[in-house]
């Protein structure tokens, strides 16, 4: 499972964990403008905006699990098993299959509110990759300095929910996670007040007790509250690598070690990487389970007018700096 979050200080910055128990090879990928975006039944786009995130990329096609374009709107899909439904081709809609709803998104919108507009025509279908590559069950976070979107297409239809929070983990829908932090509205950062009795004399007996309650599992409901919590009381400078170290924590808050979480025989999901992009200036940077030291991809050292997609794949093996070598 996984966990997606954004965070304001001077720019804005948007990322996510990838929690599974096995990798497909992704890489951090800067696909830019004039890289032809073939679309299944909504035709070809031979300019767009340019792009950088993370992707699987099949028969030279970016399969992005997260993104953010050269206007700052960044988007992520993240499982959503149970709930996720597609339909069909349907006339007078955008037809768009949920592998190509990434570049479709952010090939064309600069901002969440072009987004919204977007997605009132868009259907998702249920179309796949390839034989090998159905589709996967997802909802998706939309976000930028204008605000943030979750998007979820179940039984019923589309929802777009505004996500006050900016943070979005796997199930339940968007809808029943807000409605669980009403459970969790006596938590506070700061010590906590004798409510119990006013005929017991009560005390505080560590730092942190405010927090008593925030759930410590692993499942995506106490993520989802955990992030929140930890994003919505979040406090640092607005340097950039002020910025960049304290998202990582906040991420750090909801990470997957091995062996906690058993995913079928010998297999346990981890926290395969976990990424913050600066959207404004369009910096990639990201870590492995394996490698815990930021790297960092920044887009606009590539041809942004070219025609070729640029790949790195991550440096998954732990780097030590020794410092008395």
């Amino acid at each position: 499972m996984c966990t997606a979050a954004t965070y304001q200080t001077k720019d804005f910055y948007f990322g996510r964990t990838l929690d599974y128990d096995f990798s497909y090879g992704e890489e951090i990928v800067v696909m830019p403008r004039r890289y032809p975006l073939s679309f299944r039944k909504a035709g070809v786009r031979e300019s767009h905006y340019a792009m950088i995130g993370m992707a699987h990329v099949a028969q030279s096609c970016p399969l992005f699990y997260d993104a953010v374009n050269e206007k700052g709107l960044g988007v992520a899909g993240l499982n959503f098993p149970g709930n996720a439904v597609y339909g069909k081709e349907a006339e007078g809609k955008d037809n768009v299959a949920t592998f190509e709803f990434i570049p479709w998104i952010l090939g064309q919108c600069g901002t969440v509110e072009e987004a919204r507009g977007l997605l009132g025509k868009i259907n998702l279908t249920d179309t796949p990759f390839d034989s090998t590559l159905p589709p996967a069950g997802l909802h998706w976070i939309i976000a930028g300095k204008d605000g943030c979107l979750t998007v979820e297409s179940v039984k019923t239809g589309l929802h777009v929910y505004d996500n006050p929070v900016g943070i979005l983990t796997n199930n339940p829908s968007f809808e029943l996670q807000m409605f669980q932090l009403n459970n969790y509205m006596h938590l506070s950062p700061e010590d906590p007040r004798n409510h119990f009795s006013d005929r017991l004399e009560l005390h505080t007996y560590c730092r942190g007790m405010g927090a008593l309650g925030l759930p410590g599992d692993l499942s995506s409901q106490s993520r989802f509250v955990r992030a929140a919590f930890t994003k919505l009381n979040s406090v640092s400078g607005d340097s950039e690598g002020e910025s960049v170290s304290q998202f990582f924590h906040i991420l750090g808050s909801v990470e997957q070690q091995r062996g906690c979480c058993l995913a079928g025989e010998g297999k346990y999901e981890i926290t395969i990487y976990t990424s913050c992009c600066n959207a404004d200036r369009g910096i990639y940077y990201y870590t492995t389970y394996e490698n815990s030291q930021i790297t960092a991809v920044d887009m606009h050292r590539e041809e942004l007018d070219g025609e070729s997609l640029a790949r790195y794949p991550m440096f998954r093996e732990q780097q030590i700096h020794l410092q008395n070598a």
